[in-house]
């Protein structure tokens, strides 16, 4: 008898979930800086940043997408947005990037 595979269907990622992994995306960003009120972070300060926002965003960030409006896209004290500078020296608005990744996670469900 020939073994059927069994295909495991996972659980969709809570809200807390896809936070985790996009703050987790930020902080794996291989050479690249964050640029916060024009001063420049390693990926994992941008993600301890990250984190701390939303702990004190406190109930306003229900879901993934409240995350990156309220606590990744600008600095809550200038209003000046985030910035991602890459090694070839492109640079992108956090905002936009986190959108593009939470969109390539929801669609790999």
């Amino acid at each position: 008898m020939i073994p059927v595979p069994v295909l495991i269907e996972t659980a969709p990622r809570t809200e807390v979930q896809k936070i985790e992994a996009l703050i987790e995306a930020v902080a794996n960003l291989e050479d690249a800086v964050f640029i916060r009120n024009g001063a420049e972070h390693t990926p994992k300060e941008a993600a301890d940043h990250l984190r701390l926002k939303w702990k004190n965003a406190g109930g306003r960030v229900k879901k993934a997408p409240d995350f990156i409006r309220y606590c990744a896209s600008e600095s809550s004290l200038s209003g000046k947005p985030y910035l991602i500078r890459f090694k070839d020296g492109h640079m992108v608005l956090s905002r936009d990037w986190l959108w593009t990744e939470l969109k390539r996670m929801e669609a790999e469900r």
